[in-house]
């Protein structure tokens, strides 16, 4: 069993950057692939980025590419999304999930916890 709780949401202007984590509780956080996935107003929730067990491989979805950057905390169970160059597209609630069977994968469906969200807010 893995909870998981992030934080750092906000609203920032166009242009702005913010950090967000995600604390995770439960054992063997070593052996979970971690990703964050964003859900805007009325959308489907999207892959933005994830990280692989050892946090040696990411992965960024396209838009974001350039702009944030995934880290893994092992010691310390967390993950963090940091997102510079905001743009109002971003705006969504960003979920961070774990999954330790299907490995570094983009599809939601393959993960098997997830925190709550926290939302992020754009502002041109």
């Amino acid at each position: 069993q893995l909870q998981l709780v992030e934080s750092g949401g906000g609203s920032v202007q166009a242009g702005g950057s913010l950090t967000l984590s995600c604390a995770a509780s439960g054992r063997a956080f070593s052996s979970y692939s971690m990703a964050w996935f964003r859900q805007g107003p009325g959308k489907e929730r999207e892959f933005v980025a994830g990280i692989s067990k050892s946090g040696s491989i990411t992965h960024y979805e396209d838009s974001v590419k350039g702009r944030f950057t995934i880290s893994r905390d092992i010691p310390k169970k967390t993950v963090h999304l940091q997102m510079k160059s905001l743009k109002p597209e971003d705006t969504a609630v960003y979920l961070c999930a774990a999954n330790n069977f299907y490995g570094d994968s983009f599809l939601a469906d393959e993960y098997d916890y997830w925190g709550q969200g926290t939302q992020v807010t754009v502002s041109s």
